[in-house]
């Protein structure tokens, strides 16, 4: 009886910071040997190791929810937001010269931060791959005497993803698009070490040959293009890419909205002025809300309470949903699940700009942070979204877009315009050696 082939591995790593990490680490748990790594919470890590990281993500957490309160709050936040500033894209000019915030991080290192971390994994060593750079960092100053990789996951980042010695550097970059890639050149990463893979989205909204995200594109159009106004003047287009199986679906549920706040919990409040303004449509069931809590329980209170004071539990069932885990990971997965019957997904351009490449519209909220402006930007010039007009008069700007066909043709350019291989694309290259880069032609 032949040997069966032991499926290839590696390490999956992340960090407890927001979501963006993790969630750029979920869609790989498949290869993640020994289940998704967190570096700042992983078990037996040391207390000193613990307090650097909890330290810094509570500073994080206050500072961004300060930034709505008037004053001194948005002051600090400005403050914080410069340090980690990504400089203007032109002229074209080096920007290696590292940030006081990397000379202060490998400091830390080279007193013993993460080493334990390393010293464990370097007992079998396995392709390392990173959603955040420090716990590369922490590989490369360590001695790790496996293949160490970072994925990138924003539109644009800062001088803090490179190194300290970035010319001379072991990490490879595995990077959303070609924005990142040449801005990382700019800051003294070799080309060689940098491979544009695309963002790493779930596999089961993908499906074998893209069968389940072309039917869930299919179904989507159909719901926002009810007079079929858009199908009909893009018929060849919609059969080119989805193929004629999944065109011209027929709608076949209410207009399903997801708003999804943020890590922080910092826009709760607009999911509630998002449901005073479309009380009516939930109510006569035209219109579908999915609130994402995640996994804060302060914000599931908030939204479970904002649900009850409109009455809305008692009207129409289903009409709002609010998605909540204990865990990250488990609300990951009803996240995805949610996204199937999504059709318009509102939320600040956090690492979600990227789940345009699923063919789902953006409404984009205020952005929180500079790189959240470069997401915002990305979006934009791909056609796949744009930013809120004012949510109290949500009813009457939302059906106004729907009407005129804007949110089919943002879906669509999403689809298009945005890779949705990016997960595949990552283990071509961390467990296959295989270096095919996306064809991303996108300036921004």
């Amino acid at each position: 009886m032949p040997v069966k082939q032991q499926k290839k591995k590696a390490y999956i790593v992340t960090v407890d910071m927001g979501y963006g990490h993790q969630r750029a680490a979920y869609p790989l748990r498949d290869i993640a040997f020994g289940g998704i790594i967190t570096a700042n919470t992983y078990g037996g890590i040391p207390a000193h190791d613990r307090h650097l990281w909890e330290s810094g993500q509570l500073l994080y957490e206050k500072i961004s929810r300060l930034k709505h309160i008037p004053g001194l709050g948005t002051l600090v936040f400005d403050i914080m937001d410069y340090i980690q500033r990504i400089e203007p894209f032109y002229p074209k000019r080096n920007l290696s010269k590292p940030l006081l915030q990397t000379k202060q991080i490998y400091r830390l290192i080279r007193k013993g931060w993460g080493k334990d971390l390393i010293e464990t994994l370097n007992k079998k060593p396995l392709p390392f791959v990173s959603t955040f750079f420090t716990p590369a960092f922490f590989a490369e100053e360590h001695g790790y005497k496996g293949e160490i990789y970072t994925i990138c996951t924003d539109t644009d980042v800062s001088r803090a993803w490179a190194p300290l010695r970035p010319q001379k550097t072991r990490i490879t970059y595995l990077v959303p698009n070609r924005r990142v890639k040449e801005r990382l050149e700019r800051y003294g990463i070799p080309e060689d070490r940098i491979v544009i893979t695309g963002f790493p989205l779930p596999k089961e909204n993908i499906g074998n040959n893209g069968r389940i995200l072309k039917e869930s594109l299919g179904c989507r159009i159909g719901n926002l293009d009810p007079d079929g106004i858009f199908q009909k003047k893009f018929e060849h287009t919609l059969s080119h890419y989805l193929g004629t199986r999944f065109c011209k679906m027929a709608a076949h549920r209410p207009l399903t909205i997801t708003f999804a706040v943020g890590g922080a919990g910092a826009q709760r409040e607009l999911g509630r002025t998002i449901l005073m303004s479309l009380r009516k449509d939930l109510e006569e069931g035209r219109v579908r809300i999915n609130l994402v809590a995640g996994s804060r329980n302060d914000v599931f209170a908030f939204f479970k309470e904002t649900v009850r004071d409109l009455k809305l539990d008692k009207k129409k069932k289903g009409s709002v949903t609010i998605v909540y885990a204990d865990t990250k990971q488990e609300y990951f997965a009803k996240f995805n699940e949610i996204l199937l019957t999504t059709d318009i997904l509102w939320t600040k351009p956090s690492e979600l700009a990227f789940y345009a490449g699923l063919g789902i519209p953006i409404i984009m909220a205020p952005t929180v942070g500079s790189q959240e402006e470069y997401n915002k930007a990305w979006v934009q010039s791909i056609g796949a979204g744009c930013m809120q007009e004012d949510p109290i008069y949500t009813n009457e700007w939302l059906f106004d877009w729907l009407k005129s066909g804007w949110f089919a043709q943002a879906a669509l350019n999403g689809f298009v315009n945005a890779s949705h291989q990016g997960t595949y694309s990552i283990e071509d290259v961390v467990l296959r050696g295989k270096r095919n880069q996306i064809n991303d032609i996108h300036l921004l």
